[in-house]
C-alpha cells in the first residue's frame, strides 16, 4: 500500500475540546444520560464485589466447616453470602438491562440529531464550497466520522465513563493485590504497557483507513445514487450506459477493498501480539499466586480473591488503556465534524443593513472573475450599471459569462477583481441574509422538491393563501392547479405520495419556479433561461406578461437564448468571451451590425425556415 495514501496525520488532536463538546451536547439534549452512566457505575461496583469479595467470604465459611467448625453457624453465614451473590447478580442484570435500553434509544437519537445538524450546516455554507472537492470530502468525513465511526455522543462517552469507572475500581483492586501479591503490580503494568503499544498501532491503522475511505465512499455513493435514481433511467437505457457504471463501481469497490485489506492485515498482526502478551500475563499471574498458595502464604479464600483481584487489575488496566485509545480514535473521527462546522467561509461577511426600499441601483465596476482552482478568467473587466427599475437582457453565446455574472450579483461567489455596488456600496459590506432578500432568481437548473406545491412556491405550509393564488395565476399555472387532486396541497412527484403525487411537465415546473420568484416579491427579479422547456410562443407570452404586469417597475434581468424576448427589455447587454462587447436598445444594436445583429438575424432566419 502506498505510503503516500496512508501518510501519518501529524495534526494535534483536540481531545479535551471534543469530549467537552460531547458532554455539553448530552447535558443540553439528554441530561438523563448521566444518570444512566451512574447506574452503570453502581453495577460495576456490584460486579467487582461479587467477583472478588463474596467468593472469598463464601469459601472461607465452607473451609471452616470442612476444618471442623460448628456446621449450623457457618452454613447460615455461607447461605447469606450465597443469597447476597444471587441478589447482586440479579441487581446487576436489572441495572444493565435498564441502562442498555435507554442508551440504545439515545444512540439512535444522537445519530439522527447529528445528521440533521450536519445537513443544516450544509445548507448554510457558502455556495462556492458546494462545488469544492475538499469541502465535499470534509462533509463526507463529518457525516461518517460523527455517526458510523465515532458513535458520536454515546460512542465517546461510553468509553470515557468506562475509563472513569475502571479507575475507581482499580484503586480498590490495587489495595487487595498490594496486601496479598505485591509483585504482580509492576509485572502487570509492564504487560499492559506492551498491549497498549499494539492497540495504539491498530488504532492508527483504522484512522488512516478512514481518511482514505472518505473520498472513495463519496464517489461510490454518487455512483449508487445514479444507478438507483429513476430520473436517470432514460439515459442509462437509451445509451446502454449500465455497463460503464458497473465498471466504475467495480473499480471503486477494488479501491475500497485495498483499504479494508490494509486495515484487516495490519489489525491482525497487532491482535496476534495482544493475544500473546495476554497469555504470558495470565501464566505469570496464576503461577505466582499458585506458588504462594502452595507455600501456605495464602488461604484458599485468599487465593480465590487474589486470582479475581489480579484478573480485575489486569482487566481494569487494559480497559483504561484500551478505553483511552478508543476515545482518542473516536475523537479523531468526531473531530472531522467540528472541523466541518469551522470550515472557513469562502466569501467575506458584512454587517451593513440593506435600506428597505423598492428601487436599488446596481453597478459592476471593473469586475473580473475566475472560478476557484481555475486559471482562465470567465469575466474580464466588466463595467455595467443597471438603474433602478430597468429591465435588462443579458445575451451571448454559451460560456460567455452571463450566468456567472448573476452568481456574482447574488453573492454565490465573490469577484476576483473589481467590485459590485448596490446603491453605491460594495455588496461585501452588506449583511448576507438581508442582501439576498433583494433578489428573486429563477435559474435554468432550478429544483422543485417532493413537497406540496404550496411549499415549493412559498417554502412554508402556512403561506399567504391569497398571495399564493395570485402568483399561481400570474405564472400561468392556475388551470393546471385546478386539475390537481388537492390543489395547492398536492405533493409534487410520487416519492412520498404514490396515490396523489403528480409528475409536472417541464413547462409546469418552470411556471412553478416563476411563481416562487413572484411570491418572494423581491425588488430585483432575475430570470436565467427558466423558460427553456417552453415553446417559443409560450415563452414570448410569459416574458411579455412578466415584463409588464409581473416585474412592473421592479429591476429585472433576463437571460435567454431566444433573442425575441429581448425586445421587451429597456436595454440589452451582449457578452462575448467574458467581456461586455455591446450595450444598447434592440434597435441600436440591430443598427450596429455587430454580434447581436448576427445572432438575432440568424435565429430569426431559422424560425422563418
Amino acid at each position: 500500500m502506498s505510503s503516500q495514501i496512508f501518510a501519518d496525520n501529524k495534526e494535534k488532536l483536540p481531545v479535551k475540546r471534543v469530549i467537552f463538546f460531547m458532554l455539553k451536547t448530552a447535558a443540553r439534549e439528554k441530561p438523563m444520560l448521566f444518570f444512566v452512566y451512574f447506574l452503570r457505575f453502581i453495577r460495576e461496583l456490584i460486579n467487582r464485589a461479587q467477583m472478588i469479595i463474596l467468593p472469598k467470604l463464601l469459601i472461607d465459611e465452607l473451609v471452616a466447616v470442612y476444618n471442623g467448625a460448628e456446621l449450623s453457624e457457618h452454613l447460615k453465614i455461607a447461605a447469606v453470602y450465597a443469597g447476597i451473590t444471587v441478589c447482586c447478580q440479579m441487581l446487576s442484570n436489572i441495572l444493565n438491562s435498564i441502562a442498555t435500553r435507554i442508551i440504545d434509544v439515545y444512540r439512535e437519537y444522537f445519530n439522527q440529531y447529528f445528521q440533521l445538524q450536519t445537513n443544516d450546516f450544509s445548507m448554510t455554507i457558502d455556495f462556492e464550497q458546494t462545488e469544492d472537492p475538499e469541502a465535499l470530502n470534509q462533509l463526507k468525513k463529518a457525516k461518517e466520522g460523527m455517526t458510523w465511526y465515532s458513535g458520536n455522543v454515546i460512542g465517546i462517552l461510553d468509553n470515557f465513563f468506562m475509563i472513569v469507572n475502571n479507575i475507581v475500581v482499580l484503586c480498590g483492586v490495587i489495595t487487595v493485590i498490594a496486601v496479598t501479591s505485591p509483585v504482580l503490580i509492576p509485572i502487570q503494568i509492564v504487560l499492559v504497557g506492551i498491549i497498549a503499544i499494539f492497540n495504539k498501532k491498530s488504532r492508527e491503522i483504522e484512522i488512516k483507513s478512514f481518511q482514505k475511505l472518505s473520498k472513495v465512499n463519496r464517489v461510490f455513493d454518487y455512483l449508487l445514487f445514479n444507478l438507483s435514481e429513476f430520473r436517470y433511467g432514460k439515459d442509462i437505457r437509451l445509451y446502454e450506459s449500465a455497463g460503464m457504471f458497473h465498471e466504475i463501481c467495480d473499480y471503486h469497490i477494488g479501491e475500497m477493498y485495498k483499504v479494508w485489506k490494509y486495515q484487516a492485515e495490519g489489525g491482525k498482526k497487532q491482535q496476534y501480539g495482544i493475544d500473546t502478551v495476554g497469555a504470558i500475563g495470565t501464566f505469570i499471574q496464576y503461577a505466582y499466586i499458585g506458588l504462594r498458595a502452595l507455600k501456605g502464604l495464602l488461604s484458599i479464600g485468599d487465593f480465590t480473591m487474589c486470582i479475581s483481584a489480579a484478573d480485575s487489575f489486569n482487566g481494569c488496566c487494559q480497559n483504561i488503556v484500551r478505553g483511552g485509545q478508543e476515545v482518542i480514535k473516536r475523537v479523531s473521527y468526531a473531530n472531522e465534524y467540528l472541523k466541518f462546522l469551522e470550515y472557513p467561509p469562502a466569501i467575506s461577511k458584512g454587517t451593513l443593513p440593506v435600506v428597505d426600499k423598492a428601487d436599488h441601483e446596481i453597478e459592476f465596476r471593473n469586475v473580473s472573475f475566475k472560478y476557484p482552482r481555475a486559471e482562465k478568467y470567465v469575466l474580464k473587466n466588466v463595467n455595467l450599471k443597471i438603474p433602478a427599475g430597468q429591465h435588462l437582457a443579458l445575451v451571448g453565446l454559451n460560456g460567455a459569462g452571463k450566468t456567472t455574472l448573476i452568481k456574482l450579483l447574488c453573492r454565490l461567489y465573490d469577484v476576483t477583481d473589481g467590485e459590485i455596488l448596490i446603491d453605491g456600496i460594495n455588496i461585501k459590506d452588506y449583511d448576507e441574509d438581508e442582501y439576498r432578500r433583494l433578489f428573486a432568481v429563477v435559474f435554468q437548473d432550478f429544483r422543485l422538491f417532493a413537497f406540496t406545491l404550496e411549499e415549493n412556491i412559498a417554502f412554508t405550509a402556512d403561506s399567504d393563501k391569497a398571495r399564493l393564488r395570485e402568483v399561481i395565476m400570474q405564472a400561468g399555472l392556475a388551470d393546471d392547479v385546478e386539475k390537481l387532486p388537492h390543489k395547492e396541497q398536492t405533493c409534487l412527484w410520487k416519492s412520498f405520495d404514490k396515490e396523489n403525487g403528480v409528475e409536472f411537465s417541464g413547462g409546469q415546473q418552470q411556471k412553478t419556479a416563476i411563481a416562487r420568484a413572484l411570491y418572494k416579491n423581491s425588488p430585483v427579479v432575475i430570470l436565467d433561461e427558466p423558460t427553456a422547456a417552453l415553446d417559443p410562443i409560450a415563452e414570448a407570452e410569459i416574458y411579455s406578461r412578466f415584463n409588464t404586469s409581473l416585474a412592473g417597475g421592479k429591476t429585472a434581468i433576463y437571460i435567454s437564448h431566444r433573442l425575441s424576448s429581448c425586445k421587451f427589455c429597456d436595454y440589452i447587454a451582449v457578452f462575448d468571451e467574458g467581456t461586455l462587447s455591446e450595450y444598447g436598445t434592440h434597435t441600436e444594436l440591430m443598427n450596429k451590425n455587430g454580434l447581436y445583429h448576427k445572432m438575432f438575424s440568424t435565429q430569426a432566419e431559422q424560425y422563418i425556415k
